[in-house]
């Protein structure tokens, strides 16, 4: 079993050979430019990989480039082992990141709570205090008393 130190360096290589490979190996027009490896993973005993990539554009983007990505496995892994120069060559499994999707609801979240918090300044904005502006009793006033 290798250590977690080498598997984080082999994932690192599998990141950059894969990216490399996609921007000027693959002539696939599924794969252009707007594929992004954003993680590579892989195990403890550097027999399989989890490549993680995001893809700009459209549902019908993301399907074509998933396409695209399943079919180019094999030259993919086959230029990660020749740059990893292991015994064993990691199988490579594509799985798209979903890093977007999150951030987005995120940013959906956060729009509704800056709404509503615009809501609550505006309805507070003419109003007055229901009591005296400072309700705490002081020392001064229980000396009067």
């Amino acid at each position: 079993m290798a250590d977690n130190a080498r598997a984080k360096k082999l994932a690192d290589l599998i990141r950059e050979v894969v990216a490399e490979k996609l921007q000027r190996g693959i002539k696939d027009p599924r794969l252009g430019t707007h594929v992004t490896i954003t993680d590579t993973r892989v195990t403890g005993d550097l027999r399989e990989a989890t490549v993680f990539y995001t893809v700009y554009g459209d549902d019908e983007d993301r399907a074509s480039a998933a396409a695209g990505l399943q079919s180019a496995k094999g030259v993919l892994r086959s230029a990660v082992g020749a740059a990893a120069g292991t015994k064993f060559t990691p199988t490579l499994t594509f799985v798209p990141d979903a890093l977007p999707e999150n951030a987005r609801t995120i940013e959906d979240l956060l729009d509704q709570a800056r709404a509503s918090d615009a809501k609550v300044r505006e309805a507070s904005s003419g109003a007055a205090y229901a009591g005296d502006a400072d309700p705490y009793r002081k020392p001064e006033d229980d000396a009067s008393e």
